[in-house]
């Protein structure tokens, strides 16, 4: 019988690797949510967890999921600038200054401009906070981390010609990039396809013996073994000089049998 095998399960992360910090009411339901299902379609784990009112400290949690996090995505909204987004924001910046953090940007709907200089909706948010908050510091600390998080290279989805399903995807594979992993989304349908034709293929086999139903079976075994090897390459990141080198070491290395 033809075995079947898990060709995902050696890719996926036990803890998240990335924390997206944004603006529940402007973006959850829409551009955050499809970004996180084309992360989880890379088996990259996002933390997401939004359940600071207004006014509320940043719980703990928060804090150790950025810290734990490799990579930040800051989705920057219309009004990102609130007081929980702004905290999460100070932290965020503070670990990008260490080597290994990586912050990346992302701009929604919203000028990069806006952000950096704080104007229109972010100036009003600002407005705000300048009144209802006391201890000034740490208002200029939002305002600090505003201008270093824009100052990042990062990704301007104002662009009126790209689809959102196009700029999560592009969002999601240079991801992927940063945290050096590996893209095998398109191998592991098409391994997981072939795997089912080839079970298909063997029970007929078994019912109808012939020579032909045989080498189908085997030939799609084959083409899944192929598959297999091509998806080891690519987590292994070999390039193509490494592969021409493995493969002339091989036919010049005498055995002597």
């Amino acid at each position: 019988m033809y075995s079947s095998f898990s060709s995902s399960s050696n890719t996926k992360p036990e803890k998240h690797e990335v924390f997206i910090s944004f603006k529940s009411e402007d973006t959850r339901k829409t551009f955050t949510s499809h970004l996180n299902g084309a992360l989880k379609r890379r088996d990259i784990e996002a933390y997401t967890e939004c359940k600071v009112e207004r006014g509320e400290e940043m719980p703990l949690t928060h804090v150790r999921a950025i810290e734990e996090s490799k990579l930040s995505l800051i989705v920057f909204s219309k009004n990102y600038a609130d007081s929980k987004c702004l905290d999460e924001l100070v932290k965020i910046v503070e670990c990008g200054k260490t080597k290994r953090y990586i912050v990346l940007p992302v701009f929604y709907d919203i000028d990069p401009s806006d952000v950096r200089n704080q104007r229109g909706t972010f100036a009003e948010a600002f407005a705000k906070h300048e009144r209802h908050f006391e201890e000034k510091k740490k208002v200029r600390e939002w305002r600090n981390a505003l201008v270093e998080a824009a100052n990042f290279s990062g990704w301007d989805c104002t662009d009126a010609n790209r689809t959102e399903f196009e700029m999560v995807e592009e969002i999601a594979n240079d991801v992927l990039e940063k945290l050096n992993r590996a893209n095998v989304i398109d191998l592991d349908v098409q391994i997981a396809k072939l795997e089912q034709l080839a079970q298909l293929q063997y029970d007929l086999y078994t019912k109808i013996i012939s020579l032909e139903n045989l080498e189908k079976h085997n030939a799609t075994v084959q083409r899944v073994t192929e598959l297999k090897m091509e998806r080891s390459i690519r987590l292994l990141r070999l390039t193509p000089d490494m592969l021409s080198y493995t493969q002339k070491s091989n036919s010049d290395y005498d055995y002597g049998f």
